[in-house]
């Protein structure tokens, strides 16, 4: 097997960041307007493997290793009611075994890409050193078929994280999985712990494949009326729900286009008051948690009168979910991995990306753990079972769905963690644009090329204005970083930005290097909805 070494990385990170490739703003805000992203002369920005981002590594200090080793692979997966598909997965499990590690633990991980393209890593959420972000074109090479990459790095924070790799639509298959940085100091006091991780689901269904999917919505729909873009099947805001699985070849998927080996996955007329109009641009087949379908749902035990810590996560490609405990309330603790001032709840809204730990007490029963797939007409399930009794079926539909809903604007960050007041050195506006008719999506009128640079200086408050000017919802992830909402808000990296809205963020620039900024709509985001943010020397 051959094996990518740290001095290849490191001096194929140099050759990325370094010379031509750079293009740098020659102003330090892009408007809303601009048509196109910044170009100017070379500038002198900090490398991915810099002394800049050494020194930043050196800060987080070094603790216990923590030695995981992980194979990418072709494998069968089996997602329960009979059904199993052909896939590519962390091993032969879904979600890929999780990492559980301890804030201040290196991390030590071996990826083996037993894959026939070439893949990498990224650590969704996490403020790591940038050679380890697991870009291929911008951090570091992608790992090719045979060979195998080492990441290492300090955890710093705790929280509820995951990864997933950064190579086109790879991360829509099943290379994912959870990783938890435990607090050595956990304020919160609970009896059990329990991960759900949520997707949608289209590999290896009926001969469908995320790179299908890709070139069928990338032909664009040209007169054709998708959801909130004015026209096509109104399913009433996305309230109602006629199953827990939904086909390709059925309610919501366009006509199967000319030519192809399998059903159309395009998805027409799925709509969402709570996502401003459009609900998604994919019909998948199923919907998931913990890597089952709602005709075979994963159960969870515990006692009643237990206290259980909740991690959600959406790892899924083009769906937000809408998430219930049957029977309870919740309490959300966090979102995205920072502590929040707590908040009562019956329902929550995850986009793509998003993570939410929530606290219950556990009743005496079986209780349904409903995702629904908002605006979808489909639902994936779970049970929480604490007693004998009969589990409700695929079709449940607790009435917390329909009940007090929170969304990330309502919470606000907890005071240890709530970014002091100051005013921003620098604004960076993000016009997201594109349409489902061309398929264009982009940011500032641009698809994105690795040469892209916006630039920041260490030191500075920046704050990022995006500026939604589609039709369609974007959950936009910043790698590297997390910012503050507007007015004392919760700490986030994905936040989403609702069709004709403006929402602005804040951030500290302290994690030197360059990073991805995008949309975590997967089929958006490998499209174009993509740019650079750089640190400057």
């Amino acid at each position: 097997m051959r094996t990518t070494s740290r001095r290849a990385v490191l001096g194929a990170g140099l050759a990325v960041a370094g010379g031509g490739l750079l293009t740098a703003c020659s102003q330090d805000s892009t408007g809303p307007g601009d048509a196109k992203a910044p170009t100017a002369p070379p500038a002198d920005y900090v490398s991915p493997d810099g002394k800049e981002v050494a020194a930043a590594e050196a800060k987080r200090g070094t603790g216990p290793v923590r030695d995981v080793r992980l194979t990418a692979t072709r494998t069968r997966v089996d997602l329960g009611g009979g059904r199993s598909v052909d896939t590519w997965a962390y091993g032969d499990r879904l979600p890929g075994q999780e990492v559980r590690v301890t804030a201040g633990d290196t991390l030590a991980l071996t990826l083996a890409n037993h894959l026939p393209e070439p893949t990498s890593l990224h650590w969704h959420g996490l403020a790591l050193r940038n050679d380890m972000d697991g870009v291929p074109g911008l951090t570091q090479p992608a790992i090719k078929p045979g060979a195998s990459h080492d990441y290492r790095f300090t955890l710093a924070h705790p929280g509820t994280y995951w990864f997933h790799p950064h190579s086109g639509v790879q991360q829509d298959r099943g290379l994912y999985a959870p990783l938890i940085v435990e607090d050595p100091k956990e304020p919160l006091k609970y009896d059990k712990e329990w991960v759900v991780v949520l997707d949608d689901w289209v590999d290896g269904v009926d001969g469908s494949t995320p790179d299908a999917v890709l070139a069928e919505l990338g032909r664009g729909m040209g007169g054709m009326s998708h959801g909130g873009g004015g026209g096509g099947m109104d399913h009433g805001g996305g309230h109602d729900m006629s199953g827990h699985d939904m086909s390709g070849h059925g309610m919501g998927a366009a006509p199967k286009p000319s030519g192809s080996s399998g059903p159309s996955r395009m998805l027409m007329g799925a709509t969402s008051s709570l996502l401003g109009g459009d609900a998604g641009d994919v019909a998948y087949p199923h919907y998931l948690v913990n890597g089952r379908t709602a005709a075979d749902p994963g159960t969870f035990r515990a006692r009643p009168g237990d206290r259980i810590r909740i991690r959600f996560v959406n790892a899924g490609g083009d769906t937000a979910f809408r998430v219930a405990l049957g029977d309870h309330r919740m309490t959300v603790t966090h979102t995205d991995g920072f502590p929040v001032a707590h908040a009562e709840t019956d329902a929550l809204l995850l986009g793509m990306g998003e993570r939410y730990d929530v606290l219950v007490e556990a009743k005496d029963g079986v209780f349904p753990l409903t995702a629904l797939a908002e605006g979808k007409k489909a639902s994936a399930l779970a049970l929480l079972r604490t007693a004998d009794g009969t589990a409700p079926d695929a079709s449940v539909r607790p009435r917390e769905l329909d009940g007090r809903l929170l969304t990330a604007d309502r919470l606000k960050a907890d005071a240890s963690v709530r970014l002091k007041d100051r005013r921003p050195d620098r604004t960076l506006t993000f016009a997201l644009t594109g349409s489902m008719e061309k398929y264009d999506w982009a940011i500032n009128g641009r698809k994105y090329t690795p040469s892209q640079r916006y630039p920041v200086a260490a030191g500075e408050r920046v704050r990022m204005a995006f500026v939604n000017r589609t039709t369609m919802w974007h959950p936009m992830h910043l790698h590297g970083h997390t910012f503050g909402l507007p007015g004392g808000g919760a700490r986030k990296d994905t936040a989403v930005v609702l069709p004709g809205k403006r929402l602005e963020v804040d951030f500290d620039a302290d994690n030197p290097g360059l990073w991805m900024l995008h949309c975590h709509n997967v089929y958006h985001a490998e499209s174009g909805m993509m740019t650079v943010l750089g640190y400057r020397r």
